[in-house]
């Protein structure tokens, strides 16, 4: 059949990156499974057990030729995924073949594999996020002087600026990288426990040394590069709540994806800030005149996905009985390798945008001048009263004004002629040369570029010299 004819996620064929596609492989997935059974037989033959170094060899050899149609004619046999590569790896190596997952169930290889493809999964996340930061570092100090409305209830509320807004894009990026960083550092293998977690099977190769059974446990961890960190106590699998901390991880890379992308989305609305948009790319099929924020929106539509997705681990972990049940196997095969792939295309996606985004600077200073009337109110009557006026009666003349200029605007559609009728007003006492000093934008910005400036330097730049040395990132956009 050709591959059209048949289901291929959108995920690995639009979205995510090579890379990420391939930790989740099924070539990834079996030579992680061979080195762990290698890993396990020296493991075993350090600690005594018959098992000769040329049995070792022999399985070295073979990790990464794997015979998949040996294994797969013999699952279809045996209905058991485990065991049918354990029959192909013996095939191979005739010798290793009696001590091939000597004393160890499934999960020993399946559970083991699956932490370690999450936290080099997690290490090529934090790379692609690291990206992010060091883009919207550059954007929010470049535009950190530059005034914009801020809004509450997305309505029109101070100014800010559009380098202090992408802070709080910022920020979010930098608690993920925290969560990311801890999530990494905590992981823990499952370790070598036997069918239920007791290690029954172990103390019967050992002869009731429990000692050795303890080091066989930390042995195989220090090989995999998980030294001390491995689950003391298990049932068959490894407690299901930690697959609950990374998929909250990746949720929380994603709703802070997804409030970057909402806000790209309603500024392009209001013309003040575009994401990229090439030469020869359409916004729509009916309308040639516009541009959409296709990426942004797709950065929604995905971010959507994971957080939902998330939520099956929390099923998951809180539905296991007793020492272990098997409907968490195929939902997991899905679950985690999926929401990995759609972080990594959503951040794909943001470092793109972030790279390139588009700023009408004389856009946003218009509307920031079609509201700031309103804004300035407050400082006006200040001035006023500087000047020898009546507060009271310099507020209620305010208030009059504002609301017959908010009528012209929204009834009429005309102008905002606040300033006019302020000016045209006696009471007042102010000319031109006034109302130009107190209509100065930069005066209502606040502490937003030293805020800039400070957030740079004391969280994001120490981020930045800590992974000065990280090999840089190249997101591909392929639609």
């Amino acid at each position: 059949m050709d591959e059209r004819q048949l289901y291929i996620s959108p995920l690995t064929k639009r979205y995510a990156s090579k890379e990420m596609s391939y930790l989740f492989s099924d070539e990834k997935k079996f030579k992680t499974w061979r080195k762990l059974w290698v890993v396990l037989a020296e493991a075993e033959k350090e600690l005594g057990l018959s098992i000769t170094q040329e049995q070792i060899d022999e399985l070295k050899a073979n990790i990464d030729n794997l015979n998949y149609e040996v294994a797969e004619q013999k699952e279809r046999e045996n209905r058991h995924d485990v065991m049918s590569h354990v029959y192909a790896y013996g095939e191979q190596c005739p010798k290793a073949k009696p001590i091939i997952h000597l004393g160890a169930t499934s999960c020993y290889v399946g559970d083991n594999t699956d932490v370690i493809i999450m936290k080099e999964a997690l290490e090529f996340i934090k790379k692609k996020l690291i990206a992010c930061i060091k883009n919207l570092k550059e954007f929010a100090l470049q535009y950190k002087g530059l005034p914009t409305l801020s809004y509450t209830h997305l309505q029109p509320a101070q100014l800010s600026t559009v380098g202090k807004r992408a802070c709080l894009w910022l920020q979010d990026l930098v608690m993920d990288l925290e969560q990311i960083e801890y999530c990494i550092e905590n992981l823990k293998l499952l370790g070598v426990k036997g069918t239920t977690g007791t290690q029954a099977s172990f103390l019967k190769l050992f002869n009731g040394d429990h000692n050795k059974v303890k080091q066989l446990d930390e042995i195989v961890c220090k090989k995999l590069g998980f030294d001390k960190k491995y689950f003391k106590v298990t049932g068959q699998t490894y407690p299901r709540k930690q697959d609950v901390f990374v998929l909250n991880v990746l949720s929380s890379i994603a709703q802070s994806a997804y409030k970057f992308s909402n806000d790209i989305r309603i500024l392009q609305s209001f013309k003040e800030i575009e994401e990229p948009f090439e030469k020869n790319q359409i916004g729509s099929s009916a309308m040639p005149y516009k541009r959409n924020p296709m990426r942004s929106e797709r950065i929604s539509a995905l971010a959507r996905y994971v957080i939902v997705n998330s939520t099956n681990a929390d099923i998951t972990a809180s539905t296991q009985w007793f020492e272990r049940t098997l409907d968490d196997s195929a939902n997991r095969r899905l679950v985690l390798a999926e929401s990995f792939l759609a972080v990594d295309g959503i951040l794909n996606l943001y470092i793109n945008v972030t790279s390139n985004l588009v700023v009408n600077e004389k856009i946003i200073l218009k509307r920031v001048r079609e509201e700031l009337p309103f804004m300035a109110t407050e400082n006006i009557l200040m001035e006023c009263v500087k000047k020898g006026g009546d507060r009271q009666e310099l507020h209620e003349r305010i208030r009059v004004h504002s609301m017959d200029a908010s009528k012209n605007i929204k009834t009429y559609g005309g102008e905002n002629d606040l300033l006019e009728r302020i000016i045209n007003d006696p009471v007042f006492n102010l000319d031109k040369d006034d109302l130009d000093d107190i209509m100065n934008e930069n005066n209502y910005i606040g502490r937003s570029k030293e805020q800039v400036d400070e957030f740079i330097c004391e969280v994001v730049e120490p981020i930045i010299k800590k992974y000065e040395n990280i090999e840089k990132i190249e997101a591909e956009i392929t639609v």
